[in-house]
This record gives structure tokens, sequence and C-alpha cells, in this order.
């Protein structure tokens, strides 16, 4: 019985090995297609959010970590700057509605330096079915409705849902999601008129602890 039970023993172990080594091989074989579809899909969402025409840098690489509470929390966001000649002409930043009806709703805001948004995409919510996921451009094309807005200070009354007396549309029967959303594009969007001045001091991705 015992040397029945260390042989099992021993076969088990061989079999942990080999399968670990076989897990540690595919991951290392995969790693690099991983990554590389990673940045394809972080490439066509910055597109979707900062017209290529607008700029000849590498935007994935002049990234920089903000962190502020006009985005939506004291977590560290993703800044990821277009340049123009070597000058900053708009950028992506990563943002959090932290209001939205089930829960955060997860954002990237692309912009001018000036409070014009050009573009901005849900990355990630938990927002009901049927009704407040129409913010995914998949199931409506609402979130279009910020391109080419301009924020004109805190103040303005203009960049709120209609029935705050604003001019973006609510959704029947769910007007809390929006209402984030659009709360939130705005807030982010005075925030990126401040940074041209901040961004020397931002922190570039990789050089923190985020």
């Amino acid at each position: 019985m015992l040397e029945t039970i260390r042989k099992n023993g021993v076969t088990l172990a061989i079999f942990a090995a080999i399968t670990t080594a076989a897990t540690a091989v595919i991951n290392t074989v995969t790693k690099p297609t991983v990554e590389h579809q990673t940045q394809l899909q972080q490439k066509n969402l910055l597109d979707q959010v900062v017209p290529v025409e607008l700029y000849d840098n590498n935007i994935q690489q002049d990234c920089y970590v903000v962190t502020d509470a006009a985005l939506g929390n004291s977590a560290p966001h993703h800044l990821f700057l277009a340049r123009k000649g070597g000058q900053p002409v708009a950028a992506a930043l990563e943002t959090t509605a932290p209001d939205g009806y089930s829960g955060a709703i997860q954002m990237l805001v692309g912009a001018d330096f000036q409070g014009k948004v050009l573009g901005v995409r849900v990355i990630e919510h938990h927002e009901t079915p049927g009704l407040g996921d129409k913010i995914e451009l998949r199931i409506s094309d609402w979130i279009n409705s910020f391109n080419g807005k301009v924020v004109q200070g805190p103040a303005d009354r203009a960049f709120a849902v209609k029935k705050d007396g604003g001019d973006f549309d609510q959704f029947t029967g769910a007007t809390i999601t929006p209402r984030a959303v659009v709360n939130a594009t705005k807030r982010t969007a005075l925030l990126m008129k401040t940074l041209p001045e901040r961004l020397s001091s931002l922190p570039a991705c990789g050089d923190t602890n985020e």
C-alpha cells in the first residue's frame, strides 16, 4: 500500500512539473502576441477620441500619469499626449464617472486644450442593459454627441443633459447614466485646459507604482 501511494505521489509530482513547464512555455510563446493585440486595441480606441490627422507623434508612447479629483477618484489615470511639430495640441485622458446608476463608469476623453471635446468612449461600465448601456457605441451613437462640443467653463449650463437645462439627450427611463457621463466629460475637458502648464511635472507612464 505504501509503495503504491509513493508511486502515485511521484506520478502526480511529475505530472504537475510537466504541466507547469508547459504552461510557462505557452505563456512565453503567446505573450508577445497578446501584448501586440492589446497595443492595437489601445491605438484603435485612441484614434476614436483623437483624430490622427491632428498629431504626428507616437501618442501611445507619449504617456503620462495624472492624479486629480476631477477625474472621479484618487487613482492615477493615463494621459496620452498628441503633439504636432513637437507642440502639445490635444490629449486622450482616462477618467471615471463615479456616479453611474450601477457604479463607476470608466471612460476615455479626447480634447484639445481650449475645452473642445474631440471624442468620448466608455471603456467599462455596469449600467442596466436596454437603458443605461446606450452609452456604448455598439448600442447607440449617443456618445458621439460630444464630438466638437466646447466646454466654456465650470458654469457652462449647456454642458448638461436636457433635463438639467443642457444640450445633451437623456435616455428614456434612464437619466442618471447619461448625466454621469456628461458631467465626467465636462470635468475632464476643464482639467485638460490646465494640463499644458503642468506637463513638465507629470510623471511618465512606467515611472510610478500605478
